[in-house]
């Protein structure tokens, strides 16, 4: 008798990742406020440099990604030698987890963490475990307190999603001590760009001198390059070698590596993107809280987006269809231990104040 090939035991436990929808459930486009997109585009020196690059189709990229790597070395005073670049940071995550975790191993993130952390775990057949959270933001001490001698990683989103919190300097740094020699620190920082006054955190210091941390990066956010899946890592020698032995040889395209090299040299598109958000990002935050009294709250955050908690009358399932028929896509994370919230990317200036008086008309009824 035959039977079909059967997947390994852990593959089937894995929960698809699910991303932000850009249409209703009727098919209509609305404003995509779901996936925490650059609402302001891409630098007009990066979409050049992306059609200057029309000609190479026939030729494969540089493997090494030598001139993406020395530029963000050059921009950050970094070893190009360790820096690794991947298909988004998403990639970067995978690799860390194919080259240092497996079978009988367990990997620590957040509750309410970034759903690829559990993805990437569960893919190399090691068992994830969820640290309590600390009023949505991350617990080091919960953190550490989950650690057992089958720990081999921790994944660490900071800002983290999808709640916006920021973990300080100094937590990163007590955590970081708080782990074995042998156990690798993921920094994941891909809306570090949003944070206000201490945009690095220390992640990319503590990398540039522990043995085990790895930081993450990505141009899909700050500098609008979604579409091209542009993700980076920074961490020691020995790591990044581990992690080159299974990554992909050609998994950023000539185009988008031309991108977003020039996207790192346009400073005004940076600095507009970081002032409009902080905007319309406490505008917004602060409008959700005037509704306290309905039951609402923002949870503060540093990131392109508010979680915002519906704890009244009104649910958050009620809100996201609300919204879906005024026009609005957000997430709504139920898969995500989230059922009473709402992740809204903030967008342009109109379409921040439109969501935000579509909330309040289902608030007032």
């Amino acid at each position: 008798m035959t039977t079909a090939p059967a997947p390994k035991p852990w593959i089937m436990d894995i929960a698809p990742y699910i991303p932000g929808r850009s249409t209703t459930d009727d098919g209509r486009k609305v404003v995509k406020l779901s996936s925490n997109e650059n609402p302001l585009g891409t630098s007009d020196a990066a979409r050049a440099a992306f059609a200057g690059a029309a000609h190479t189709l026939e030729r494969y990229p540089d493997a090494s990604g030598a001139e993406l790597r020395e530029t963000l070395a050059e921009m950050h005073g970094l070893d190009p030698a360790r820096i690794i670049y991947g298909n988004g940071s998403d990639e970067v995550l995978h690799l860390a987890a194919g080259a240092f975790a497996g079978p009988g191993d367990e990997v620590i993130h957040v509750r309410y963490g970034f759903a690829v952390y559990e993805i990437a775990t569960r893919r190399v057949g090691a068992t994830p475990v969820i640290a309590p959270d600390n009023d949505y933001a991350t617990d080091v001490d919960a953190i550490l307190a989950c650690v057992t001698d089958r720990t081999r990683i921790v994944f660490v989103a900071n800002p983290n999603n999808p709640t916006g919190t920021y973990t300080p300097k100094a937590e990163i740094a007590r955590l970081h001590a708080g782990l074995r020699p042998d156990i690798l620190l993921v920094l994941d920082h891909a809306y570090a760009e949003y944070i206000e006054g201490d945009a690095e955190d220390g992640g990319m210091a503590l990398a540039e001198s522990a043995p085990n941390v790895l930081v993450t990066r990505t141009f899909s956010k700050m500098y609008g390059l979604a579409a091209e899946r542009i993700g980076w890592g920074y961490a020691s020698a020995e790591i990044v070698a581990a992690m080159h032995r299974i990554r992909l040889p050609f998994s950023i395209t000539i185009a988008g590596t031309a991108a977003a090299i020039a996207a790192l040299s346009d400073r005004d598109f940076v600095d507009h993107t970081r002032a409009h958000n902080a905007q319309w990002r406490a505008w917004f935050a602060d409008e959700i809280g005037k509704m306290g009294n309905a039951g609402l709250r923002a949870v503060p955050s540093q990131a392109n987006f508010v979680l915002v908690l519906f704890e009244g009358d009104l649910t958050a399932e009620a809100a996201y269809k609300g919204l879906m028929d005024a026009g609005y896509i957000v997430r709504w994370l139920p898969g995500q231990g989230l059922p009473n919230g709402l992740r809204i990317t903030i967008g342009t200036a109109e379409e921040t104040q439109g969501v935000l008086a579509a909330i309040r008309a289902l608030v007032e009824g």
